[in-house]
């Protein structure tokens, strides 16, 4: 696959064989369909109303503030190196095409931009809207980068 080779993510993954584990920078990965990540969500809509996007907002802040403050740490990045390596990371993971629209340290704001969402695509069309884990990881991220509690 000659496009694996320009994602930076995936060359640089590890996989144990035995153990089935799948790495990257010390960070267990998993693959999943969108269409499962879409019936977790609309399970937990349907049986817990807003409560169960919160569930997946509060997923979503916890994976992306525990891989930002990772991978800030490893690989030595600044708050705004963070934020755009993560937003690198989840186009390369497959999430979307992620991308940076604002970063404002001063104003402790951070916009992220996400077209082709891989947990919207498997939902379909909708009226209102639908990416509550995305949502989270960014503000899990706005949390490391910025310190402090971020507003979603």
């Amino acid at each position: 696959m000659s496009a694996a080779r320009d994602n930076r993510i995936l060359t640089e993954m590890s996989f144990d064989a035995e153990a089935g584990r799948l790495e990257y920078k010390g960070v267990r990965y998993l693959l999943v369909r969108p269409e499962l990540m879409a019936e977790l969500q609309a399970g937990l809509r349907e049986r817990l109303g807003a409560a169960g996007d919160e569930l997946l907002f509060r997923a979503g802040f916890r994976g992306g503030s525990l891989s930002a403050a990772r991978f800030r740490q490893v690989l030595g990045l600044s708050a705004e190196e963070t934020a755009r390596f993560m937003a690198e990371m989840g186009r390369q993971i497959g999430w979307g095409g992620f991308r940076v629209d604002r970063f404002d340290p001063d104003r402790r704001e951070l916009v992220l931009e996400v077209s082709d969402s891989a947990f919207a695509a498997g939902q379909g069309e909708a009226s209102a809207p639908t990416c509550h884990l995305i949502r989270g990881v960014a503000a899990g991220i706005a949390r490391e980068v910025f310190g402090g509690e971020p507003e979603s």
